[in-house]
Formats: structure tokens, C-alpha cells, sequence
């Protein structure tokens, strides 16, 4: 009746991961007290759980990226932890914890951190800089997001009962099949993977539609913010390459369950079908996390240095350049499985040409930097340490596409290295970059300028320490995913990463504080203006935090600069623009579909898993059910209330107002 589910699932004599799930337990046990004890579920139902609006669901993607960002950083301290002892030693890992570690730190980071991350900004950022109330499809919206938290629900699930995968974070044939591994994790990385790869395809779908078809008057392709634009491109990866993903998965998971032979060695399959599959998703996927990323270091770069992004229209083309040519490097990961010289030879000009994309928004960013107002704030520290460190992974990208290069170097922990340069230094330093830059735009007032800055160089010089002494090793013949280590003189080097991971340790410690010190000097660091960083986009002239319906009047874009250019007017007339005539808003009402949709999806998957095939029936039939209550509903938007409308823009104009009789006495410019 339970399937595969038996009391030997829970690892009662594995004692590290037993007391973790002891802590993790008591700890989500101990928020679901104090939230019972306060009496907050009304609060957090009506205006989180069942929530459509897009900064809400932006919000809790950022909350769940960094709640797993934390956890995928645990496991790289164990991992670095167990090389740096098990030198000539059996270190505290048993092997097979070891292999579930870094198969869960590679799956998390990229999946359940990153991208939540990511989705995250687009969701809050790109409909505010478009100049509208929400995306194309609000309720969709919510089903991705709760999908995507069952993805990661389910991974977490695995460290206390079954296992998770020992394959790495790609799970290649023929490891992967059920022979060489016939225990359930896999299974658990097939469908929280599955499962949240949905959720992100509809993501995709939504913020494609949402740019091309609900911008504000005036916002042509050319006026849009580049920040739209890098969110576009990555969509369109999103709907190109997450199909792929799914039907591989779905492939694989029919070899495990039914004893197909898609990628198995006999019966007419192929392993390396598998290898071309996953990387054609793979790559893109790369560009799909770095691409929002450049576009959040566009807004940074602009906004701190007091002038418009030097080239706008030549970044345009560098992004759509960059979304193309990453359909199109995928064989480079595997230069070494016999392609032959010729294919190699065409994959590697690839690589080398898709850099010139890169290339140039390097160039931009740091000629958008020459000779404006550099303005050195917590965000602009994270977008200067991107250059240089994205530079440095850039070049050992290129030198990676050489293919006699790469089969000296593959597999081994320079790679480890570049991939890690590019993905922190240009994906996670993006991340914290953005939300120092929009905190106030959620919350209403700032973060801690001190600990912020203190946070940026430990987590810098940190990074620096961790990851040098890797291309060392590399270039040495350490290669990926040692359990144990047998030569002493890769030590002085172990160590010294050791000592970087505590270096960064300090700068995570710090970015908590910072957090903490924020939000008890709030009043102090408060953002009554909306506008606190003086910047050029849309979204700054809102509110601070913006209003659910986000503008009480649809804005009228007639540049690309489209606030910039409002506040020169307001302040070259020394007046802001006559009173609108407010009228009501017609805005989605919250549902409740979504978070149905997670528990029946967890339901699900969980017992697909453990091959409980009734159990997994009945998820997917209440799953269905709860779809068809949904599409029943006779009302689906709801009036906000002219009186309303109108006392929120008035608050914002009596704001904007005392900054122009500042502004008036000073006689400055924005």
C-alpha cells in the first residue's frame, strides 16, 4: 500500500543528516507556532499564500531563493570541509553522504536558489518598469511559484526521508539508471525537478507575453528599460529550452519506472543522446540566469553614475545576440566524448564568438561609468566586483572552447573554478546588487549602507580565496568530486579554500546583520520619496512600497529615459504635472489555485517517488479538481475604490512635491 515506503527510509544510523532534519523540523515547527500564537494565518492567507500580485509572488521567489541559497551554501562548506580533511584520511563524509551532498549542492544552487532568485526580480521588477498593474496571466503567475516551492519541498524532503541523488546535479546515464542506482534518489531529483520545471515554463509563457503585448503608451521595443529586455530574452530561452528539459527528465523517468531503454546501452539506447538533450538545455540555461542578471547591472550602472547606459541600442543587440548564439555551444561540454575534430572545431567558434556579446556590455557598462557621477553605494560595489570577476571567468571560458585546451582541463576543478567565477560573479553578485537596489522599493526603506559594504568585501575577497587556489589544482590534475584525496601536496591549497569559505562565511554572517540592524532602524531608514537612489526607471515613481495596483494612472512614456524625463520637467517648471482624473481599477482577485495546485503537486510527486502509484493518483485527480473550481469562479477581478486610488497618488504627489521645494532652495538637479 505505501510502494517502496518502509520505516528503513528515515536514516536514524546516519547521524549528520538524522540531526539535521531534527533542527529543520523544530525550526519550521517552532514559525508555525509563533505564527499560530500571534494569530497571523488570516493575515498571511489572504494577503501572501493566495496572493496574484506580481511584487507579493516576486517577494516569496526571493524569500525561497535565498532560504535554499542558504542551504546549497551549507553543503559547499561541507564539501570543502571534507576534501581539506580527508587528505590521506576517510574525513567525516561517509562516501555516499558526500556524493548526495554535492549532487544537492549543484541541483539547489542552479534550481531552487538562482532561479527563484531570478523569476523573483522579473516577477517584482519588469511589470513596474513597463508602466502596468500586473503580468499577462496574475493566477498563472501564482501556480508557477507554488510549483516551483514544491520542487524545492521535495528536495528537502529527501535529506530526512530516502536519499538524495549521488549522480551530480545532471544526472547521466547510465549512473543514473535504475542498475547503478536503484535507490529513490534519483527519483527525488526526476520530479522535484519536473515539478518545478513546469512552474518555470509557465513563467517563461507569462513574461514573454506580458513584454510583448502590456506596456504602458509610449513604451515602444526602444524605451523599454534593458532590464525588460534581458527578462524577455531569458524567457524566450525559458520557453525554448524548458521543454527539452522536461522530455529528457520524463525520458529518463520512464527508463527507471518501466524499464524503457532510452538512454540505456542496450536494446537500441543511448547514453549519449542523453549528454546532447540535457545541454541543449543546459547551456541556455546558463544565459537564462546571466542574461536578467546583466540587465540588473545595466540599471545599477546607469542609475549610480548619474547618466544614461552608453550604447542602449547596441546592448539590445548584444542580449538578443547572446539569446540566439546559446542555442548553439551546447557540445563544448562534452568536447572530450568523441564528437570528432570537426564538430568540436565548430562548437568551439561558438563559445569564442558568444563572448563578444558579453564583450560588449562590459564595454558599456564601464563607458556608462566614464565620466558621470560614480556614486560608490552597496549595489554599484557588487556591480564593479562583477566586472572583475566575470572578466577573469569569461577568459577562462575562451580558454576553455579551445578544445585541446579543454581535454587537459576537463573535469577537473578548474572548471569547477570558471563555472563557479561566472555563475557567483556574475549571477549572485547580480542578485545581492538588486536587492540592496529595490529593497526599498518592496519594503519602504533601505538596507544598512555599513554592513553592507562589509558584507560585499568579505563575500569578495572571500570568493577570491575559495576559488583561486581551484584553478591551481585544476592546472595540477585535481580533478571534480573527490571523496577522499591521495596527494599530500594538493593541501596547502585545499586549506587555503577552506579559509576562503570562512572568509565568505563572515560576509553572509554580515548580510544577516545588516538585515536585522535594517529593520530595526527602519523609521530611520525610511524611503519617504520613492525615489531614493535618484533613479531613471519607471518603478521609481511609485511609492515606496509600491501600492498593490501600482500606478493610480496609467504613465505616458515619451523617452527612453521615461522618469528622468518627468522629474527634468518637474523641475525645470518647478511643478509636477496637473492633478489626473482618478476613476477605479479593475485589478485580478486572489486565488487560492495555486497553493491548492503545491500540495496536491507534492502529493504527487512524493508519491510517485515512493511508487505509491494510488496515492499518486488521487494528487493528481484533486489537482484537477481544484483547477475546475477555479475555472468556475463568476467573478475574477475586483474595483479598488476611486477614494482610494486617489489618496495613495495624493500621499505620492504631496511627497514628490516636498522634494521639488528642496530641490527649489538648493537650486540642484536631480
Amino acid at each position: 500500500m505505501l510502494g517502496k515506503l518502509s520505516w528503513s527510509a528515515v536514516p536514524i544510523d546516519q547521524p549528520i543528516p538524522l540531526i539535521t532534519s531534527i533542527v529543520l523540523i523544530l525550526g519550521i515547527l517552532g514559525v508555525l507556532g509563533l505564527v499560530t500564537a500571534k494569530g497571523w494565518w488570516p493575515y498571511l492567507w489572504r494577503e501572501w499564500i493566495t496572493s496574484v500580485d506580481h511584487k507579493r509572488i516576486g517577494i516569496m521567489y526571493c524569500l525561497l531563493g535565498v532560504v535554499m541559497l542558504i542551504r546549497g551554501f551549507a553543503d559547499a562548506i561541507m564539501m570543502r570541509t571534507q576534501q581539506a580533511v580527508a587528505i590521506n584520511a576517510p574525513g567525516y563524509l561517509p562516501p555516499e553522504h558526500y556524493n548526495q551532498i554535492f549532487s544537492a549542492h549543484g541541483t539547489i544552487m542552479i534550481f531552487f536558489a538562482a532561479m527563484p532568485l531570478v523569476i523573483g526580480f522579473m516577477n517584482f521588477v519588469t511589470p513596474l518598469q513597463l508602466g502596468v498593474r500586473d503580468v499577462a496571466f496574475p493566477t498563472l503567475n501564482s501556480v508557477s511559484f507554488w510549483l516551483t516551492a514544491t520542487g524545492a519541498l521535495l528536495v528537502d524532503v529527501s535529506l530526512f526521508i530516502g536519499e538524495f541523488a549521488r549522480t551530480g546535479w545532471l544526472p547521466y546515464p547510465p549512473l543514473s539508471e535504475t542498475a547503478y542506482s536503484p535507490g529513490v534518489g534519483v527519483d527525488y531529483y526526476l520530479w522535484a525537478v519536473q515539478i518545478s520545471g513546469i512552474g518555470t515554463l509557465m513563467t517563461g509563457i507569462n513574461f514573454v507575453t506580458t513584454v510583448l503585448k502590456m506596456r504602458c503608451p509610449g513604451m515602444t521595443y526602444l524605451r523599454m528599460p534593458m532590464f525588460c529586455w534581458t527578462a524577455l530574452a531569458s524567457s524566450l530561452l525559458i520557453v525554448a529550452v524548458f521543454p527539452i528539459l522536461t522530455a529528457t527528465l520524463a525520458m529518463l523517468s520512464l527508463d527507471r519506472f518501466f524499464g524503457w531503454h532510452y538512454f540505456t546501452s542496450t536494446a537500441g539506447g543511448n547514453p549519449m543522446m542523453f549528454m546532447n538533450l540535457i545541454w541543449a538545455w543546459g547551456h541556455p540555461e546558463v544565459y537564462i540566469l546571466v542574461l536578467p542578471a546583466f540587465g540588473i547591472f545595466s540599471e545599477i550602472f546607469s542609475t549610480f553614475s548619474g547618466k544614461p547606459l552608453f550604447g542602449y541600442r547596441s546592448m539590445v543587440a548584444a542580449t538578443l545576440f547572446i539569446c540566439i548564439v546559446a542555442m548553439m555551444t551546447w557540445l563544448h561540454h562534452f568536447f572530450t566524448m568523441g564528437s570528432g575534430p570537426a564538430v568540436n572545431t565548430a562548437f568551439g567558434i561558438s563559445t569564442s564568438i558568444i563572448a563578444v556579446g558579453t564583450g560588449v556590455k562590459i564595454y558599456n557598462w564601464i563607458f556608462t561609468m566614464y565620466g558621470g557621477r560614480v556614486r560608490f553605494t552597496v549595489p554599484m560595489l557588487w556591480s564593479l566586483g562583477f566586472i572583475f570577476t566575470f572578466v577573469i571567468g569569461g577568459l577562462t571560458g575562451v580558454l576553455l572552447a579551445v578544445p585541446p585546451a579543454d581535454f587537459m582541463l576537463h573535469n577537473s576543478m578548474f572548471l569547477v573554478a570558471h563555472f563557479h567565477n561566472v555563475i557567483v560573479g556574475g549571477v549572485v553578485f547580480a542578485l545581492f546588487a538588486g536587492l540592496d537596489y529595490w529593497f526599498p522599493k518592496a519594503f519602504g526603506f533601505r538596507l544598512h549602507e555599513g554592513w553592507g559594504k562589509a558584507a560585499f568585501w568579505f563575500a569578495f575577497f572571500g570568493f577570491w580565496i575559495t576559488f583561486t587556489p581551484l584553478y591551481i589544482l585544476g592546472m595540477q590534475g585535481m580533478t571534480r568530486r573527490l571523496q577522499h584525496v591521495n596527494v599530500p601536496e594538493w593541501g596547502p591549497m585545499l586549506y587555503l579554500s577552506l579559509f576562503g569559505v570562512a572568509v565568505l562565511a563572515v560576509g553572509v554572517v554580515c548580510q544577516v546583520i545588516m538585515l536585522v540592524v535594517s529593520i530595526l532602524r527602519r523609521e530611520e531608514l525610511r524611503d519617504a520619496t520613492g525615489d531614493p537612489w535618484d533613479g531613471r526607471s519607471l518603478e521609481w515613481a511609485t511609492p515606496s512600497p509600491a501600492p498593490f495596483f501600482n500606478y493610480a494612472v496609467m504613465p505616458n512614456v515619451e523617452g527612453e529615459e521615461a522618469y528622468w524625463g518627468i522629474k527634468l520637467r518637474a523641475i525645470e517648471t518647478q511643478q509636477l504635472s496637473p492633478e489626473p482624473r482618478y476613476e477605479p481599477i479593475e485589478m485580478p482577485l486572489n486565488s487560492p489555485v495555486g497553493f491548492y495546485t503545491a500540495v496536491f503537486a507534492t502529493v504527487t510527486g512524493f508519491s510517485l517517488i515512493w511508487q505509491i502509484w494510488w496515492l499518486a493518483a488521487l494528487g493528481l485527480a484533486a489537482a484537477f479538481a481544484g483547477f475546475v473550481v477555479f475555472a468556475w469562479r463568476d467573478v475574477h477581478e475586483f474595483h479598488v475604490p476611486v477614494e482610494e486610488v486617489a489618496r495613495v497618488d495624493r500621499a505620492r504627489r504631496a511627497a514628490r512635491e516636498a522634494i521639488l521645494a528642496r530641490f527649489a532652495e538648493q537650486g540642484a538637479r536631480p
